[in-house]
């Protein structure tokens, strides 16, 4: 996939596509077919500073750690961002999400690993 902007952390969606994010820039949404589906600042009117770690739930929504505003996003199908981390973090990176409902972000500012519950609706 050319003309990506520093890219850093990518993670696989349930539709066989998958999710891109840029260093300073955005997250980009691409199909199966690596066709450009849609970018999530265009999308949802979010601004990042610097998209770091994100992962795809059972839901399909994207989860986005925020490397400069230290803050994690949902960003469903549909509907808007919602906010799920907005303090308690240093630098958040890596991150990954069980079929639990359970939100790991490695947090390399504090060295180590954190653990959120964010979905209560049972599998």
């Amino acid at each position: 996939v050319p003309n990506l902007q520093g890219p850093r952390y990518v993670s696989p969606v349930p539709s066989g596509g998958f999710v891109v994010s840029e260093e300073c820039g955005d997250v980009k949404v691409f199909m199966g077919s690596r066709k450009l589906l849609c970018s999530l600042s265009s999308k949802y009117g979010h601004q990042f500073g610097n998209p770091a770690g994100l992962c795809v739930d059972r839901d399909g929504s994207i989860l986005v750690a925020d490397e400069q505003r230290r803050t994690v996003h949902l960003f469903p199908e549909h509907g808007a961002p919602i906010c799920l981390v907005s303090t308690g973090l240093r630098r958040p990176a890596g991150m990954a999400c069980s079929s639990s409902g359970h939100l790991f972000v490695a947090d390399t500012g504090e060295n180590c690993v954190k653990v959120f519950k964010y979905c209560v609706r049972p599998p």
